[in-house]
């Protein structure tokens, strides 16, 4: 049985066909190695209700992604041939015309079984991963088929991932954002952060 994906372990590689800018090609993980961050977005089917408004979204935004040195992979168990036909459909039709990051197939379930994300029907839960340029996986979630992921929360997560890496011995506290203070990781020197958060303000 394989198991489960697991933070900083090495995220299971996949060689696949991939739909972009209407055209086929192959896709594989390990290529982004040493290059980019990589986000695995996985969802149910093609043509299901909630996919549209998160993966239209996400390519709506991909300009903050690029920023931050990071592909989006959209990854189905639909074949490239059903990923070409949901990329003509237009929007109004539930479709993903202009898409700016590509789809990948897993007709043969393999990814999404390995990222343990294969439902009893035979779709995938809408599972969500944070590779780094080394490889290794930073974060995942996982939701219910019904439930729209949040695009500001995985930028928020993808930047805190990223500064931390940048700028060892330091930490992202809670609803951090790019530009909040930070405070050192190690437990007695965070001290100075507590102190300074709960501390009684001094009156003037």
């Amino acid at each position: 049985m394989t198991n489960f994906p697991k933070i900083g372990k090495t995220a299971p590689n996949f060689l696949t066909i991939g739909v972009y800018k209407k055209r086929l090609g192959k896709i594989r993980l390990s290529d982004y190695r040493g290059k980019k961050y990589v986000i695995l977005f996985f969802y149910p089917a093609n043509f299901t209700a909630i996919s549209p408004t998160e993966l239209m979204l996400l390519s709506d935004r991909i300009s903050e992604f690029r920023k931050l040195s990071t592909q989006i992979l959209a990854i189905s168990v639909d074949s490239p041939f059903s990923h070409l036909q949901y990329l003509l459909c237009n929007r109004e039709e539930g479709g993903l015309e202009d898409l700016n990051y590509p789809l990948v197939s897993d007709l043969t379930q393999t990814i999404t079984r390995d990222y343990q994300l294969l439902t009893d029907e035979g779709l995938a839960f809408p599972g969500l991963f944070i590779i780094d340029k080394e490889g290794i996986i930073q974060y995942y979630t996982v939701n219910n088929l019904l439930c729209g992921r949040n695009i500001n929360e995985l930028l928020r997560i993808l930047e805190s991932i990223q500064y931390v890496k940048e700028n060892p011995g330091y930490a992202c506290p809670v609803n951090w954002n790019f530009g909040d203070q930070v405070f050192y990781s190690h437990p007695l020197k965070s001290k100075i952060y507590f102190k300074d958060l709960y501390s009684p303000k001094k009156s003037s």
